[in-house]
């Protein structure tokens, strides 16, 4: 017997509302409101490459850039699938970003952080096989990092507005 009652469905969007809850993608809210208004750094490499995408595909393509987000990329390849014969098999990939939004009119710093995270990939099979999902592995850890930001970019919209 389950003590689910679908009545609790019906109460619970007056129940968000009540406590001020705002969809964040709905009309007006915070990120609608972000869209096409922050312009990242141009990349200079392959992770850059990919976490600009990845801003540009959450935040939009900045048309009337009011903020500027610089950020500076570090990663590292830590071993830790070893065999008995002392061979790295699996591999963690750790990034972490440091990023900084301004104001594009006066240069002010208006919101930044640190975001982490990491990803794994297997070193097994041929070297190529081994090189693509190294590939893989940072292009999925660019859009962990560039999601952070983008959460964290929608949580203070109303301090960047």
């Amino acid at each position: 017997m389950s003590s689910f009652n679908r009545r609790f469905l019906l109460i619970l969007p007056l129940a968000l509302a009540a406590c001020g809850f705002t969809p964040a993608y709905a009309p007006g809210g915070a990120a609608i409101r972000l869209m096409g208004r922050i312009r990242a750094d141009d990349p200079t490499d392959k992770n850059g490459f990919d976490l600009v995408e990845r801003l540009e595909e959450r935040l939009g393509r900045p048309e009337d850039a009011a903020y500027d987000l610089s950020y500076t990329i570090t990663t590292e390849a830590v071993g830790v699938g070893i065999t008995i014969d002392s061979e790295i098999t699996r591999y963690n990939l750790k990034g972490v970003i440091d990023y900084t939004v301004t104001d594009h009119a006066t240069g002010t710093r208006v919101a930044g952080g640190r975001v982490q995270s990491f990803t794994a990939y297997s070193a097994t099979g041929s070297t190529v096989a081994g090189l693509a999902a190294e590939e893989d592995a940072a292009f999925r850890l660019m859009r962990i990092l560039a999601d952070q930001i983008t959460a964290r970019l929608i949580a203070t919209a109303d301090r960047l507005l």
